[in-house]
């Protein structure tokens, strides 16, 4: 019988913050820019003489994560050098936070945070030339926030819903983009399994992970690997290294053994101010002016909406589309048009999204107007669906569009009641059939109904008419 192994993960995350200029000096961050060394200075190149000036902005964006957290923001914090050679590296030393980051603690999903400090990118080095690598300094130097969780969190999934959290919570913020196929946020897994759930294996580590999916899937296999050494009595070859994801072949490798914090040296930068946070920020209020989280967010539209959990994902995940859903809903009022709005909205609009790429959120009114319509019954399901199609592309009224194309439903019993009976007339062997017991021959009835009237007929009077003639 296979042993039972208690898995322990720690996620170390990396996201570069949205700030205009570059954490030590002036060149602009923007990692849309393609031409490469164009966005560098002497300051971010380590030339002779430079001296580094901290961005503020990027220091108050650490601090605004830290209190959507609940985290403790530090009075007093301070940049260290670390001390390693690479040459992405231009100073030989990244410009980090050791002993004193800005922010200690705090939760998220119900993972507990250790800290979350503030440090400068590194350069990207470009491997594609054959035998020989080039450097781009465009990303030396952007304000980088990295998360520490404590090692908390027991299975891939809870890793990769933490993950997905926080970079909501950093777009909510308007802090990052996070954006992980930019490299604008990245992740690190550190992971081990034991026998015994109070006691922690040995510690792997592993990089090249360019999604939450990747995450969750580098997760599962080193649990795996590392089971299957312990099963066969090898537990000795579970030793603590970085480790890289190869997305190919779906599976981890051995990069180097793992380096302490030792290794690299840490000491203040002399270069850099200490800072005294209470006194440089206001930070009451910053905290009053954080805007609505995700999970707060979840649960208003649950209580004040009541629809259903897959919906709101869709809205929470999609900022513009759940701000554009609030319009709608304030606008309808009713909350059982709410809630037909909504189901509206992610099959059928997000459906239609999916295959015109001219696809666009409709005007609010329209889209209330259509919601009306349709739930009052002046048009049909198959009509609301039809009239949606055209008003995510051009903005029009969907009352004039029901009326030039005929869609407009018809309640009129006496003009129906003349339909029905041609129609039963027209059918006496369904007609048999329905009363002979089975009911399902009814809607062959209605649907022959809704042919003759083209589409204009109320189903469920039609229905109720035939049922009528038919007893």
């Amino acid at each position: 019988m296979a042993k039972e192994y208690y898995t322990t993960i720690g996620l170390e995350i990396h996201a570069e913050l949205k700030t205009n200029s570059k954490m030590f000096c002036g060149c602009k961050n923007d990692p849309d820019e393609k031409n490469p060394n164009v966005n560098i200075c002497p300051v971010c190149m380590a030339h002779p003489g430079t001296l580094p000036v901290i961005n503020k902005k990027a220091v108050e964006s650490v601090i605004r994560v830290g209190l959507a957290l609940g985290s403790e923001v530090a009075d007093f914090t301070e940049f260290d050098r670390k001390n390693y050679f690479y040459p992405d590296i231009p100073k030989a030393y990244q410009i980090s936070q050791y002993k004193y980051p800005i922010i200690s603690g705090g939760e998220l999903k119900g993972v507990k945070i250790t800290r979350v400090h503030l440090e400068e990118d590194t350069a990207t080095s470009k491997h594609d030339r054959g035998d020989y690598s080039l450097v781009d300094f465009n990303r030396a130097g952007v304000p980088l926030m990295e998360l520490v969780t404590e090692p908390v969190i027991h299975s891939s999934k809870q890793a990769g819903d933490f993950g997905r959290e926080l970079q909501l919570l950093l777009r909510y913020l308007g802090v990052s983009e996070a954006n992980m196929e930019k490299g604008q946020m990245r992740v690190e897994l550190n992971i081990s399994i034991s026998e015994d759930p109070k006691i922690f294996g040995t510690k792997v580590e592993v990089k090249n992970i360019n999604s939450f999916r990747a995450m969750e899937r580098a997760a599962e296999y080193e649990v795996k690997r590392m089971s299957k050494l312990l099963d066969e009595g090898k537990g000795s070859e579970i030793v603590q290294e970085t480790r890289g994801w190869d997305e190919n072949k779906q599976s981890t490798f051995s990069q180097r053994i793992k380096e302490n914090a030792n290794d690299y040296r840490y000491f203040p930068d002399p270069d850099l101010p200490k800072l005294f946070l209470n006194k440089i920020f206001d930070i009451k209020k910053l905290k009053s002016e954080l805007p609505e989280l995700p999970e707060a967010r979840r649960n208003r539209y649950r209580n004040d909406y009541g629809i259903k959990d897959e919906d709101i994902e869709s809205y929470i995940t999609d900022k513009e589309l759940g701000d554009w859903f609030e319009g709608v809903a304030v606008n309808l009022k009713d909350k059982n048009k709410v809630k037909i709005a909504s189901n509206y909205i992610t099959s059928d609009y997000l459906g239609l999204k999916k295959v015109n790429s001219g696809a666009h959120l409709p005007v609010v009114n329209n889209f209330v107007e259509l919601i009306n319509m349709a739930s009052e019954g002046n048009i049909s399901s198959r009509g609301a669906k039809d009239i949606l199609a055209m008003i995510v592309v051009k903005d029009e009224s969907p009352m004039k569009i029901a009326e030039e194309k005929g869609l407009i439903q018809n309640h009129d019993e006496g003009a129906l009641k003349e339909i029905v009976q041609k129609i039963i007339d027209a059918n006496p062997a369904v007609v048999s059939t329905y009363k002979g017991g089975k009911e399902n021959a009814l809607m062959s009835l209605v649907g022959q109904v809704m042919k003759e009237s083209k589409g204009s007929a109320n189903p469920a009077l039609v229905q109720k008419l035939l049922k009528e003639l038919l007893n």
